[in-house]
C-alpha cells in the first residue's frame, strides 16, 4: 500500500482526507488508545532538538523536485525546476524519483553521508488554508483546535530528564532566537527568548537601553558575537521583512502577515549561529527554535533562480551552520512549514495555499540518504481536493518517531507532547535505533 524510497513501485492507493481522518490504512497506523505507541521500552535519550519553522508555507515541490513525474512540468510551465542533467542550473538527482533544488546544493553531502532525509507528503489532518490557524495548530500539535493551549516544545521541556551534571533543573531547557513570543514555546516551563528586530520592538525587548543591555549580556565575553548581534538587530529594526520590489502591494501585505513575527530568511544563518553559541554555553538548553518568513510565494516564485531560490540558498547555509554544532549522536534538526502549496502554478507565476508538505530531518541518527513514507504522485486523482499534495503522514507521527529514541519519552509523555497522535508504522525506520 505504501511507496517509499526502498521500493521503486509507486503506490496505487490514493488516500483521501476523509480516509485519513477516519483512520483508513489501519495496517500502517495503529488506532489511538492504550496501544497507540509501540510498546518497546524507549531509549534513554540525551539528544538535542532544533526546530526551524518556515512561516508562510514553503513550496516543497521546488525543494524536493519530483522530476520523474510527468505531471510536474505540465502543471508548472513557468516555475518547474529543470530535471537533473548534471549542470549547475538543474535539479540535483537524489534517486530515481526526487531531485534537490540547485540552491540547496550545500545539503547534498549530508544526504550522501546518510544524515539528511525527508517525508515528502506530511502535514496536518486538518484542511485549513489559513496561515494563522495552521501555524497555531502546528505549534500546539492540536490539529483542528483553536482553544488556548501550550506549545508542544514547551510541553516537551517538561518531560526532559535531569540536566547534564546536575544543577538547577528550574533553569530553561528551551531557547528561541528571533521571534518575541512563538506559540510553540508558550507554556508553564521557563523559556529563554532572544528576540530581535520588529518582533522584539513590538514586545518591548529593545525599547530601553537596560533591556538591550540585558539581551547583549547573553553574549558576554565574546566581542565578535556581540558585534554580530548588534548588527543583526539593527538590520531587523531597519527592515524586519524583506519584500520583493516587484510584488503587488496586496501580495506584499499578505506575505508580511503570513510571516507572523518571523524575521526574513536573510538573517536566519546569523540566528542559527547565535542559537548554537548559547546552547554550547548552557548544556541544560536541549531544545531550540528558529523561524524565518518569506515563503508565501503567490507571485513570481521563480524556478532554478529567483526569489524562492534565493531563500532556499539562505536556508541551506543556516542548516549547515546548525549541523556543525548539532551533530552529536542524539541531535536532530527538523525543518517544517504550516502547510504546502498548490501543485499547479497560478496565473502570477507563483503557487497558492495548499495542504501536504515535506518535513525535513537532519542528524546522525536520521536514516538519511533516502526519503520515507508514502508518495502517490501528482495525478489529479492522487491529490487532496484535486489540487494539493495530500498529507499522508500526520506531522505529529513524524515527530514521535524522533522524540521517542532521542528523548526517551514514555507513552504517556508522548501523548502529552503530541495529543491525539498515533504511531505510524509506515515511518518505522526513519530514525536509526543504534
Amino acid at each position: 500500500m505504501f511507496s517509499s524510497s526502498k521500493n521503486s513501485n509507486p503506490a496505487t492507493a490514493a488516500f483521501t482526507r476523509r480516509a485519513v481522518l477516519a483512520g483508513a490504512g489501519a495496517a500502517a497506523v495503529l488506532a489511538a488508545g492504550p496501544r497507540a505507541w509501540p510498546q518497546a521500552a524507549p531509549a534513554t535519550g540525551d539528544g538535542r532538538l532544533i526546530v526551524v519553522f518556515l512561516r508562510g508555507a514553503l513550496d516543497s515541490l521546488s525543494a524536493f523536485v519530483p522530476y520523474a513525474d510527468p505531471h510536474y512540468a505540465r502543471l508548472r510551465p513557468s516555475i518547474a525546476i529543470a530535471p537533473p542533467d548534471g549542470s549547475a542550473a538543474t535539479a540535483i538527482r537524489l534517486d530515481d524519483r526526487f531531485a534537490l533544488h540547485p540552491a540547496l546544493a550545500a545539503l547534498l553531502p549530508l544526504w550522501q553521508a546518510g544524515q539528511f532525509a525527508f517525508v515528502p507528503a506530511a502535514g496536518s489532518p486538518d484542511g485549513t488554508r489559513s496561515h494563522f490557524d495552521a501555524q497555531y495548530q502546528w505549534e500546539t500539535a492540536r490539529p483542528g483546535q483553536r482553544a488556548d493551549a501550550p506549545g508542544w516544545l514547551n510541553r516537551l521541556a517538561a518531560h526532559l530528564g535531569a540536566a547534564p551534571g546536575g544543577g538547577n533543573n528550574d533553569r530553561p531547557r528551551v531557547i528561541g532566537v528571533g521571534e518575541a513570543s512563538p506559540r510553540v514555546l508558550a507554556g508553564a516551563q521557563p523559556v529563554q527568548l532572544v528576540a530581535h528586530g520588529q518582533a522584539a520592538r513590538r514586545a518591548g525587548a529593545l525599547q530601553t537601553p537596560r533591556q538591550r543591555d540585558a539581551l547583549l549580556a547573553l553574549y558576554g565575553g565574546d566581542d565578535a558575537l556581540s558585534a554580530a548581534f548588534r548588527q543583526g538587530a539593527a538590520a531587523r529594526l531597519a527592515s524586519a521583512h524583506e519584500l520583493s520590489s516587484d510584488m503587488p502591494p496586496d501580495a506584499a501585505r499578505e506575505m508580511q502577515a503570513a510571516n507572523n513575527g518571523a524575521a526574513p530568511v536573510s538573517l536566519l544563518e546569523q540566528d542559527a549561529r547565535n542559537l548554537a553559541t548559547l546552547m554550547r554555553r548552557d548544556r541544560r538548553l536541549r531544545l531550540g527554535f528558529l523561524s524565518a518568513g518569506g515563503w508565501d510565494t503567490h507571485v513570481n516564485q521563480g524556478a532554478g533562480s529567483g526569489a524562492l531560490a534565493a531563500n532556499l540558498q539562505r536556508l541551506a547555509a543556516a542548516l549547515m551552520a546548525l549541523q556543525r554544532d548539532f551533530n552529536a549522536p542524539g541531535d536532530v534538526i527538523v525543518v517544517a512549514s504550516e502547510f504546502g502549496r498548490t501543485v499547479a502554478e497560478n496565473g502570477t507565476r507563483g503557487t497558492d495555499h495548499g495542504h501536504g508538505n515535506a518535513l525535513w530531518l537532519i542528524g546522525p541518527r536520521v536514516a538519511g540518504g533516502r526519503w520515507h513514507g508514502q508518495w502517490s504522485g501528482l495525478s489529479t486523482d492522487s491529490l487532496h481536493d484535486a489540487r494539493d499534495l495530500p498529507a499522508h503522514h500526520d506531522f505529529r507521527a513524524v515527530l514521535a518517531q524522533l522524540l521517542r529514541p532521542g528523548f526517551g519519552l514514555s507513552d504517556s509523555a508522548l501523548q502529552d507532547v503530541l495529543p491525539g497522535a498515533t504511531w505510524d508504522r509506515a515511518l518505522d525506520g526513519l530514525m536509526q535505533r543504534g
